[in-house]
């Protein structure tokens, strides 16, 4: 996600809900799969820190995200998710992939309960 616009209207009317370290904004919508992942500078000062763990989120995301997208586009439906990142130590990869495995099963009921638009 990289509209400020979207991002707004997203914390503005989106659901959320918690799986540590993350909280977990999401909408769906007419267009396609969007995501989003911010860290905060307040627990971590350095950007090459911020940046490490962004990159771990992504990659997670990357490599596990084709099962919600499947189910997203089988529905003529899209899904905006923006996570934001609590924890105030660096993770490892492994404890990030257990949790976004987490994150998108919940995403995965959450998108298999709403109806099919139709095209």
């Amino acid at each position: 996600m990289k509209s400020r616009k979207a991002i707004d209207q997203l914390f503005k009317e989106g659901q959320r809900f918690s799986v540590p370290p993350f909280h977990v904004r999401y909408q769906f919508t007419a267009a396609e799969l969007k995501f989003g992942i911010t860290v905060s500078s307040k627990n971590f000062k350095k950007a090459v820190d911020r940046n490490r763990v962004k990159r771990l989120v992504r990659e997670a995301w990357r490599l596990q995200k084709n099962e919600l997208q499947l189910a997203v586009a089988g529905k003529n439906k899209g899904l905006d998710i923006f996570l934001i990142y609590t924890a105030k130590e660096l993770p490892d990869y492994s404890l990030i992939e257990d949790k976004i495995s987490i994150v998108l099963k919940k995403l995965l009921k959450l998108a298999n309960e709403i109806p099919a638009a139709n095209s």
